[in-house]
């Protein structure tokens, strides 16, 4: 049996140790979907706080259940002999769900890169922000591939998870995993590797395999979410696929890393543009007079060659507000100018301010000046139901108010406090209290918690920015 072979058959029979490096909305549901699947994983995360918290069985993230975690990470002691790892007894058959008993133990977090040395895979799924020009920042990729290549060994898989631009695996990541290869956690080539540049397809693989984590989705999960995946080489994809299907139920195979990574840009490209054209719909209505959310819901009662968008204070998350515009940086370094995803972008960026605007018009039709008047913020996360913060515009919506000087509060069910760029805020604790209080209240985030009648009722001014009060 070949030694590809042999990987693949380790990872069919789960005898196989594996790691997810950062743990965040992406990374701690896919380390638990691993461990589940009867994976040994190790999480590494340089957030100490994380690795604490998941060590004791809590989580920190909503979609991910804490005594999922705990189940995961018990009598972890009994099978780890100090900074090293015993190997488990484990069944010599798939197992598609692995009982409790077994699943023991099988999750361990840490904050030290040198557990890489005994893992035959790791999954990257570590942050790709964009700069203060706009431009994708990478520096996290980087940092992880750097790691991973000081303890790089024969055999063992990468998988990045990471959106970023097309031709980052191959361009970026390989040339460092090559280069490493072989070298040790010392950065020393080792005896007979002085002059020999590693292999990929031969003596490691690579692959990208783009997340598509939607928080707050119970309908779509990790395990059941089609995943893309493209290898380097035919080799690459293969044993990146029998590592994966352990977990995932649906594996949709490319024909390049850099495909894959188009496929996850142009997904996020398409929700940008058609959340802008609603976005924009809207301000055109507003100027003819019209209603923007009867003329989209009459569409929507066309069968075929129509999907609804809807309008709203502006697009938030992790994903869709920045990922096109790496591949629009990308696209510039090539000359071409992607003009959907920039006028997207500037109509989806500008709508805070719209919907301020329609603060201060409900304020002087009522005889008030935006200074001074107290305004309400219903909902700070960027969408329902969940507690993440990333990019919403409602926090672009109460800077906006301050730096016009009004007293801004804010309320939110899911969110008790928050600092973001020089504010620090606490939701006020009695809703009906600070409904009465307010001279404006402003619906940002349509949480299922809140009862919209009541809310109405309770208002004195109401600016509805997800159509959810009828009127």
């Amino acid at each position: 049996m070949s030694r590809q072979a042999q990987l693949i058959a380790r990872f069919a029979a789960r005898d196989a140790h594996v790691a997810v490096i950062g743990l965040g909305y992406v990374g701690l549901p896919l380390a638990v979907a691993f461990a589940e699947a009867g994976y040994r994983v190790t999480g590494i995360d340089l957030d100490a706080r994380k690795v604490d918290a998941i060590n004791r069985g809590e989580s920190y993230i909503e979609d991910v259940p804490a005594a999922a975690v705990a189940a995961l990470v018990k009598a972890g002691e009994t099978e780890r002999q100090g900074e090293g790892e015993k190997e488990m007894s484990l069944p010599p058959t798939p197992l598609p769900h692995p009982p409790a008993a077994l699943s023991a133990g099988r999750l361990f977090a840490t904050t030290d890169y040198s557990a890489l040395a005994t893992c035959d895979a790791a999954s990257i799924c570590v942050p790709t922000p964009l700069n203060k020009t706009g431009d994708p920042d990478i520096s996290y990729i980087i940092n992880a591939t750097e790691q991973i290549a000081r303890h790089l060994h024969p055999d063992m898989v990468i998988v990045l998870e990471s959106t970023t631009y097309p031709g980052t695996t191959t361009e970026v990541m390989l040339p460092l995993l090559k280069k490493g290869g072989g070298r040790g956690a010392k950065g020393e080539a080792q005896e007979g590797e002085e002059d020999a540049e590693w292999q990929v397809g031969v003596n490691f693989f690579l692959a990208f395999s783009p997340e598509r984590v939607d928080p707050g989705r119970t309908d779509w999960t990790t395990r059941n979410t089609p995943k893309v995946m493209g290898g380097v080489t035919p080799a690459c994809l293969a044993v990146a696929s029998a590592y994966y299907c352990a977990a995932i139920e649906t594996l949709a195979p490319v024909s390049s890393p850099e495909a894959a990574e188009m496929v996850k840009l142009f997904e996020n490209t398409f929700r940008s543009v058609n959340i802008g054209l609603a976005n924009e719909l809207l301000l055109m209505c507003d100027k003819l007079g019209l209603d923007a959310w009867e003329i989209i819901e009459a569409a929507a009662t066309k069968p075929f060659g129509f999907m609804k968008f809807t309008p709203g204070p502006g697009l938030g998350g992790h994903c869709i507000p920045l990922d096109p515009l790496s591949l629009s940086w990308k696209l510039r370094t090539m000359q071409y100018h992607a003009r959907f995803i920039e006028l997207a972008s500037e109509i989806n960026t500008e709508m805070p301010r719209y919907w301020v605007q329609k603060v201060q018009d409900a304020l002087n039709d009522a005889g008030k000046a935006v200074k001074g008047s107290r305004i309400l913020v219903l909902g700070v996360a960027y969408k329902k139901n969940v507690s993440d913060l990333r990019e919403s515009p409602a926090l672009d919506i109460i800077h906006l108010l301050g730096q016009k000087g009004a007293t801004v509060s804010y309320h939110d069910p899911h969110v008790p406090a928050f600092e973001h760029e020089g504010i620090a805020m606490r939701s006020m604790d009695d809703l009906d209290t600070a409904l009465a209080e307010a001279d404006c209240v402003v619906i940002a985030t349509d949480h299922a918690a809140y009862d919209w009648a009541a809310v109405q009722q309770g208002a004195r001014l109401l600016v509805d920015t997800r159509h959810v009060v009828p009127g």
